[in-house]
Formats: C-alpha cells, structure tokens, sequence
C-alpha cells in the first residue's frame, strides 16, 4: 500500500498546526484563517461556494463563519436579489490580517519547498492537483450520500 497520502496527511497536519500556532495571537484558530483568506478572496462568496471551495460540509462551514462573524473578521449581506442569500465579505478587521496570513503562507510555502528546483516544483504540482480532483469527485459523490465500492 502505498503511503503517498499518509505523507500528504502529516504535511498539512503539520502546516495547519504550526498556522493555529502562529494565528493565535491574532485569535484565529483551528484552520479559521484559511476562510478569512477564501472570502478576502472572492468578495461575495455565499456560503455553499465557500463550503465547495474549501471541500468541508455544511455544518464546519457554518460554524466556521459563525465564529468569524462573532469575532468581527467577516460579515453577512443580504443579495440584492435574493434576499434569502448572504454574501460574506471580510471587515476591516479582517482585511488587516490578510497580509500577515499571507506571509506566513509564503514562509510555509518556501520552507516546504526547499531543495526542490523550479521543474519539480511544477511537477509536484501537476501531480497534486490530479489527486486534488480525484478526490474532489470522490468528496462529490460521498456528500450526495454515495457509498463507496471497495
């Protein structure tokens, strides 16, 4: 059995671990600075495209706003439309963290990446995001409430 995925699990362990560390100060924790960066990203976003986005399920996603919009990191809009809809858009507040999580993202990328050349670091690459959809078709299927056949 091959191992590649258990590598790939103990590396964004380990990177998510070592972000909830160097978040706290700014009281962002368990992963909430990967939604903070998602919607600083796409302004407007609802809240099923950021769930998609991210590949977590309804209730995280929620809980997850939720706890940015308490903290004063993100805010809900009614669209002008449809007003059952509530666009998210990052504060003030939370556009201040932006540049900080990003660097910090860039540290993470380089120390990762260290040793590799430019053309590995492109080959890695396609070959991730060829696992990355692979498993997004799986997560599709799993979340309509398919089961797998082993």
């Amino acid at each position: 059995m091959s191992e590649v995925l258990r590598e790939i699990g103990m590396i964004a362990r380990a990177l998510d671990s070592i972000s909830n560390i160097e978040f706290k100060e700014l009281d962002l924790n368990r992963g909430q600075y990967l939604y903070l960066v998602r919607i600083y990203e796409n302004p407007g976003i609802i809240q099923e495209q950021l769930a998609e986005l991210i590949m977590v399920d309804r209730t995280t996603i929620s809980r997850a706003i939720n706890r940015l919009q308490e903290k004063g990191f993100i805010y809900r809009q009614e669209d002008q439309t449809n007003k059952k809809i509530k666009r998210l858009y990052v504060t003030r507040k939370g556009q201040e963290l932006y540049p900080y999580i990003i660097r910090e993202n860039d540290y993470s990328t380089q120390t990762a990446l260290a040793g590799l050349t430019p053309a590995d670091i492109q080959q890695l690459q396609e070959y991730l995001h060829i696992v990355r959809e692979n498993v997004g078709s799986d997560w599709e299927f799993v979340k309509k409430g398919n089961k797998r056949s082993y």
